[in-house]
């Protein structure tokens, strides 16, 4: 008989899940109110010629799609770290400090800081988010059909602190200036922290130790390989700064675009052909590649929230709203809102439809079909009104939509990557979902330089075009995915020799 799991007697408490869904909750709930609430106010800041650093308007929009690239990119650090060194748990905990130091430099009433912070935002930010989240699938035994439903809730929280984030910081910047917004940023970094240290004994250790430790043999190759790393990321810097005339803001936007491209290409190649990934786990990460190419096109669209859509609502939109006055901020407030109130409602129908539900590639394929509509919205928006200024509920319409893509797409994304991962790979697995939406973020960056000439109708158009085709190709190839992803179609000797 085997040893009794010591929470057993705590499975159900919060709503239904492990009390360490809680504690991981709260700590991203924070953890989001901090990262977005930056990010709602860092194009007006970037390009504001007064009291910000006075980019030119796609210069600025490069560099905030950058910055979040970088955010996704660094995940690879963290997950590296998580798995071979220190386990998930202090790397979070590490993750979270450096995140607060970059909020405190962004919050110093000094643009000379300004830089810094951003980077040290983007390095912790790197090391926290994907251990959370890998964390969260560890509280569940394969099979266990609570897993969507436990990153729907894991995503509601992530939302909770989204909403919330841009009205306060957005009152802040008007009323006291950027400096003292980006200070309460760090508040909620600091409450997140708060949050995870207070919660550690209900997560029963999971994240403690990591699952494939480095060993004394591995250190020699460890160190090459970070040397290669060191080197490439050298090359790639000099590079673009050599193409670019030299320093400044557009080589390290381009280096990191090639780096954002190069990485998730490196991951595949290595996990395709690590000794320590049996048949069966090789057959579902190659599964994995369609769905990573939709979640890096819809990434692409949806992460323009901060940049392209910032623009329209600074710029071509009537910033009133049922007769009151609205800043840009407000429709970042739009999608976590929407998520809100239709993520429980998405928790329960994927519970309730079972095996009799859509499959992994069909939910991608939707919610890439909705990002390319929500642009082609944009689209007949920008046309529509011509030079004077939209109503402000086209931006409101295109952003629930996008909510509605994103739940078919990102929370299930979130589960199907823990369930898919190589057992001596979770963390780096997850890190690898993550490079999507750093992928899509560098593939905006560039856009952005490319199309600086370019109508808005005509912008918005093109790429609907483009994730409209991919989001039907991928649902023709829904029946191989679903073949090559469903755990029921592993032999038992497979599963053994994991």
């Amino acid at each position: 008989m085997s040893a009794p799991r010591p929470d057993v007697d705590q499975e159900r408490t919060f709503f239904g899940h492990p009390r360490g869904l809680k504690t991981l909750f709260t700590t991203e709930l924070w953890e989001r109110f901090s990262y977005y609430g930056m990010r709602a106010i860092l194009l007006l800041y970037l390009t504001d010629q007064a009291h910000g650093l006075g980019l030119g308007q796609s210069l600025g929009e490069a560099v905030v799609s950058i910055y979040g690239a970088s955010v996704y990119l660094l995940s690879v650090l963290g997950g590296l770290l998580a798995d071979r060194v220190v386990g998930a748990r202090k790397t979070v905990l590490y993750g979270g400090a450096v995140i607060v130091a970059g909020h405190l430099c962004l919050a110093l009433p000094a643009n000379g800081t300004a830089y810094l912070g951003i980077a040290l935002v983007a390095v912790g930010t790197g090391l926290l988010k994907p251990n959370v989240s890998a964390m969260v699938g560890t509280l569940y035994e394969a099979g266990d059909e609570r897993r969507d439903s436990a990153f729907s809730i894991f995503y509601l929280g992530i939302n909770l602190g989204s909403f919330s984030a841009p009205f306060v910081v957005g009152f802040l910047r008007r009323e006291f200036g950027f400096h003292v917004a980006f200070a309460a940023a760090a508040v909620g970094m600091t409450l997140a922290l708060v949050a995870y240290v207070l919660g550690r004994r209900t997560l029963h250790g999971r994240g403690d130790t990591p699952p494939n430790p480095l060993t004394a043999e591995d250190r020699p190759t460890m160190l090459k390989v970070t040397g290669a790393v060191a080197a490439l990321l050298l090359a790639v810097f000099a590079w673009s700064a050599w193409r670019s005339g030299g320093l400044g803001p557009k080589p390290v936007v381009d280096a990191i675009s090639y780096l954002c491209f190069l990485a998730p290409i490196a991951y595949f190649t290595m996990l395709l052909r690590s000794p320590l990934v049996t048949p069966r786990e090789r057959r579902q990460v190659r599964a994995y590649i369609p769905l990573f190419v939709a979640a890096m096109l819809f990434f692409m669209v949806f992460e323009q929230a901060a940049t392209t859509l910032t623009t329209f609502a600074a710029d071509r939109t009537a910033l009133e709203l049922f007769g009151l006055s609205i800043s840009p901020e407000f429709f970042q407030s739009v999608n976590p809102f929407t998520i809100i109130v239709l993520a429980p409602v998405f928790a329960v129908v994927w519970i309730r439809l079972g095996d009799r539900g859509p499959g992994i590639g069909q939910k991608f394929a939707t919610g890439l079909l909705l990002a390319g509509i929500s642009f082609a919205v944009m689209s007949v928006a920008s046309a529509v009104t011509g030079d004077g200024l939209a109503s402000p509920l086209w931006l409101v319409l295109v952003y629930v939509i996008q909510t509605l893509g994103e739940l078919f797409l990102s929370p299930v994304g979130l589960a199907a990557t823990t369930v898919l991962a190589p057992k001596a790979f979770l963390s780096q697995m997850m890190a690898l979902w993550f490079l999507a939406p750093a992928a899509g973020q560098a593939i905006t960056a560039q856009l952005v330089q490319a199309t600086e000439n370019t109508s808005d109708t005509a912008y918005f158009g093109g790429l609907a075009a483009v994730t409209t085709v991919f989001a039907l190709a991928l649902y023709f190839l829904s029946p191989w995915i679903r073949r090559h992803t469903d755990p029921r179609t592993s032999s038992s000797t497979e599963v053994s020799a994991r």
